[in-house]
Parts: structure tokens; C-alpha cells; sequence
């Protein structure tokens, strides 16, 4: 009890977030009753020494080295091609960006500032809203938490003992949906406000096969690692090197746009998010041991599973307290702390633990995009000069539009297993 108080003031005094859990776990070493320090510390390096985590670094390095190889120019004028002719064109131009780029960079927070760079500025001059631009932009870059590679799901899956292979295969249905109910909710706003595409008009197959050839490599990166995977080529852990090679191969011999200095700058920025996200895993290793030697998943799931016998409406409390958890709590430090609390009790009412990485993935993801402390929400709310209550307002038809969608996939389960069913059996 006092661990998770002392968690929460820190958090709220605005320590980051890998200091608060530190401080934390080593309060629950520093007040337990014959609990040597010492094992606290065992727990933080043992967090470091897992095969699969190796997975987080390297494709978050691919992601940058992608970046700079021109493929997000490439995919840009794929998306331009395929849906800027419609209603809310640019608005529907970065929804289908946020999927292709969920393909190749697998960061929701790198996808919406990207994107707010990019596409931000023109959305404005052509007439959009600023803070809708602001809310598509940011609320869109979720697609990229069930996208393959998501960093998230490589997470979940090394938590909670899950197949990442699975994970991958399931998220690619959801991702296409949600796509499509962004997409329809942009179709929807931007025809009642008038944001049409002046003299604009459908592109011939001819033109969009074109502009597909010309990003060819980067559209057939995620359907490369995912029979690579399926296949039994590569593991999780080391089609995350080979996607490093790939975008290696990619910038330097096939679009001939990489250079040494890009090399180098990718690397300095992969490091610094490598960093970061590794600094809170390690801390949450004490975290997470706590929470079994205090058997809190036996206690939460007593605590849940009294008085409620539907097995759906025990995970919709779960997901609604994950989405109450994800309007103050990063959702890297989410997944590492709750993932080990919320597997077992899923399990014991018969749900596929993939199934709901899938909806756990999505609804910690969105808090990134809603206030008070969204990481992508503040991003693009500075990168475009918008303020908190503008974008507040405008995102609210985008995050009715994904929660519906995540209710809809809980009673549906066909629909996220079917293609990891199928491919796996």
C-alpha cells in the first residue's frame, strides 16, 4: 500500500517516471520485514538478462534508421495517392500514414510527432482546423500500438509470457480496423465543416500502383517480418536484428539516400530511446516482484471476480480501469506493472491472453492522446501551437470512435485471433 502511495505522489510531483518506480520498489525492500536489499537489486539486473527483450532496441533502431533511409517520404506519397482525393483528404492522409508508418517505426509518440512536422503546417494552411488536424494527428498514431513491430506488444508478450509471434499476427486485423473507423470519423467531421479537396479527383490504378512501387521496400518491411516469424526463420528477438540490417540494406543500396552522418544520428536517437525505456523496465523489475510476494494478482482477482460471473464484463472492469490508469500513467510503465496482475486473472475467466494484449495494447496506448499527461497529446499540441482544451474537445470524436471499436473487438474475439489461429494453429 504505501509503495503504490509513494508511486502516486511521485508521479504527481512530476519525478519521471523511472526515478518514481526506483524509489518506489526499493521503499518495499527498505519496510519489509526481513526482506534483504540486496534481492532488490538481483531483480533490477535480472530484468536487464532476457533474450526477448533484445527485440525493444533493435527495432527501435530499425525505426530510426527507416526514417532516415526516405521511407517516410515514400509512404507519405502512397498515402497522398490513395486517400487525398476524399473528404478531410490530409486528415485521411495521416490516419493511413500512422498505419504504414506503425509497419516500420512502432512508436505511437515518434509517429504523431512526425506526422505533426510534416502534415501539420499544410493541414493548417489548407483550411483544416488546427485543433482537429492537432486530434486526427495524435489520436490516429494509435493504430501504431497494434501495428506490427509495436514495441508495446514485444513488452506485454515478454511480461506476461506470451507469444510475440501471436501478439504480431493479431494486431494486424484490429490495426485495419481501426484505420478504417479513424478514417470514417474524419469522412464524417469533414463533411459537415466543409474540409473537401477542391477539383480533386480519384487516382487511377496506374498512379497508385506507382507510387506502391516506389515505397515497395518499406510496404513489404512488416509483411517481410511477419513470415519470418511465422515461418520459423527468425525469432521475435532476432527478426529485430535483421530488420536493423534491412534498413540498413534499404537506405544505403536500394534508395541510395543513407549516409554515414544519418547512420550516426539514428544511432544517437535510438540510444536515447533505448535508454529511456530500458531505465523504466529495470526498475519495474523490483516493482513487479513486490507484486507477487504481496500476491496482488490473487488479491485483485478475489476482488474482481466476486459478484461477477460474465466473463466479458470482468475484463470491461479491467479495460476501464486501464483506461482510468492511462489518463495519468505512461503506458510503457502500464504494461511492465499491470501486465503480470491482469494475465492470470484473464486467464482464470478463459479469455486468450493474446485477445486481450491486443485490447490492453490499445486502451493504455490511447491514454497517450488524452489529458493530463498524453505523451503524444503534448507533442503535438506544442509542435502545432494548440492548446490543452482545443485538442481536448476535437479528440473526443476520435477516442468515442477507437473505444467503441475495443468494446466491439472484446465481444469478437474471432476477429483478432483468427489470423494468429490460423497461422499458428
Amino acid at each position: 500500500m504505501l509503495m503504490g502511495v509513494v508511486f502516486v505522489v511521485l508521479m504527481a510531483i512530476g519525478m519521471p517516471v523511472a526515478f518514481a518506480t526506483g524509489i518506489a520498489g526499493f521503499l518495499f525492500f527498505l519496510t519489509e520485514p526481513g526482506m534483504p536489499m540486496s534481492i532488490g537489486v538481483q531483480k533490477i539486473a535480472s530484468m536487464s538478462q532476457s533474450f526477448p527483450l533484445l527485440a525493444v532496441p533493435f527495432f527501435v533502431l530499425a525505426g530510426h534508421l527507416m526514417n532516415e533511409s526516405g521511407i517516410t517520404d515514400r509512404l507519405l506519397k502512397v498515402s497522398l495517392v490513395a486517400v487525398g482525393w476524399m473528404s478531410g483528404g490530409l486528415a485521411q492522409v495521416a490516419i493511413v500514414l500512422s498505419t504504414l508508418m506503425g509497419g516500420v517505426s512502432g512508436s505511437a509518440v515518434a509517429d504523431a510527432a512526425m506526422e505533426a512536422r510534416i502534415l501539420g503546417p499544410t493541414m493548417v494552411a489548407k483550411g483544416y482546423g488546427r485543433a482537429f488536424s492537432a486530434a486526427a494527428i495524435a489520436v490516429g498514431s494509435l493504430i501504431t500500438a497494434t501495428i506490427p513491430p509495436s514495441i508495446g506488444l514485444i513488452l506485454y508478450g515478454y511480461v506476461g509470457n506470451v507469444s510475440i509471434g501471436r501478439l504480431f499476427l493479431a494486431g494486424i486485423i484490429p490495426g485495419i480496423l481501426m484505420m478504417l473507423v479513424l478514417m470514417l470519423t474524419v469522412y464524417v467531421i469533414s463533411r459537415r465543416r466543409g474540409y473537401v479537396v477542391a477539383s480533386a479527383t480519384r487516382p487511377t490504378v496506374g498512379e497508385l500502383a506507382r507510387a506502391c512501387l516506389d515505397a515497395k521496400w518499406a510496404l513489404f518491411f512488416p509483411v517481410a517480418l511477419v513470415l519470418a516469424i511465422r515461418g520459423g526463420v527468425f525469432t521475435p528477438s532476432e527478426v529485430g536484428a535483421f530488420a536493423v540490417v534491412y534498413a540498413l540494406a534499404v537506405g544505403f543500396l536500394a534508395h541510395r539516400q543513407l549516409t554515414p552522418p544519418q547512420v550516426w544520428h539514428a544511432f544517437v536517437q535510438a540510444s536515447t530511446d533505448v535508454g529511456l525505456i530500458m531505465l523504466i523496465i529495470l526498475m519495474s523489475g523490483m516493482i513487479g516482484f513486490a507484486t507477487i510476494y504481496l500476491q496482488v494478482p490473487q488479491s485483485m482477482a478475489s476482488w474482481m471476480l466476486e459478484g461477477l460471473s460474465s466473463p466479458s464484463l470482468i475484463v470491461m472492469v479491467i479495460l476501464v480501469f486501464l483506461l482510468l490508469a492511462g489518463l495519468a500513467l505512461d503506458s510503457t510503465v502500464m504494461v511492465l506493472l499491470l501486465t503480470p496482475i491482469f494475465v492470470p486473472i484473464i486467464k482464470t475467466v478463459g479469455m486468450d491472453p493474446v485477445h486481450f494484449g491486443i485490447l490492453m495494447m490499445s486502451i493504455v496506448t490511447l491514454g497517450g492522446m488524452t489529458w493530463p499527461s498524453g505523451a503524444a497529446m503534448f507533442a503535438v499540441c506544442s509542435l502545432m501551437d494548440v492548446s490543452i482544451e482545443e485538442y481536448s474537445i476535437e479528440s473526443i470524436p476520435f477516442i468515442a470512435a477507437v473505444v467503441a471499436l475495443i468494446v466491439a473487438l472484446l465481444f469478437l474475439p474471432g476477429v483478432v485471433l483468427w489470423l494468429p489461429n490460423m497461422a499458428f494453429g
